[in-house]
């Protein structure tokens, strides 16, 4: 059970850091549009900031999918699973965190040799900025390992205790709801 407790609080971390490295790539794009606007106003050139931006959004995206999901940030279609309940939801909840987790495994597993194949070849970007494309892509990796291992994470809760992890924060909740 205390190995149970360590992992338990070893995933929230990951989920949660990688949230937090996903407002910072925010910022990082607030950054890059504040240092791009002081260099046309100066007359200078920055030279591949909106490839940079770009990275950047696709980083901050990728990162927050497993925090969003534990937050209860994703669009979740919860109708079907509030008018049935006991067992038919339990068995609604298993089979949708089943099929999420594994296209998130396929997605990863091909994303994984995605990047693999853009190091082997060393592509570089097209834009000025003449990146590796290997390192802005390895973040799709982790983001989409992440949210792979959190639906598995949730999939192995309800099949234990019957219930997923996801909150809902009131602050979420739209108007429509």
């Amino acid at each position: 059970m205390k190995a149970a407790r360590g992992l338990r609080s070893i995933l929230d971390f990951l989920y949660l850091a990688a949230g937090v490295l996903a407002a910072l790539c925010l910022v990082a794009i607030l950054l890059l549009i504040i240092a791009q606007m002081v260099a046309r106003w100066t007359g200078e050139i920055f030279p591949g900031a909106a490839s940079y931006a770009g990275y950047f959004m696709a980083a901050a995206s990728f990162l927050a999918f497993a925090d969003a999901l534990n937050r209860g940030a994703h669009i979740r279609v919860s109708i079907l699973l509030n008018a049935v309940s006991g067992r038919m939801r339990r068995l609604l909840e298993i089979w949708c965190f089943g099929l999420g987790a594994a296209i998130a495994w396929y997605f990863t597993w091909y994303a994984y040799w995605f990047v693999y194949w853009s190091w082997k070849f060393n592509e570089l970007s097209q834009a000025q900025d003449a990146t590796p494309l290997w390192i802005p892509q390895s973040v799709m990796v982790i983001g989409s390992g992440l949210l792979a291992v959190s639906l598995t994470d949730h999939l192995v809760h309800v099949l234990v205790t019957g219930s997923h992890r996801i909150r809902r924060e009131i602050v979420d909740q739209g108007f429509g709801e």
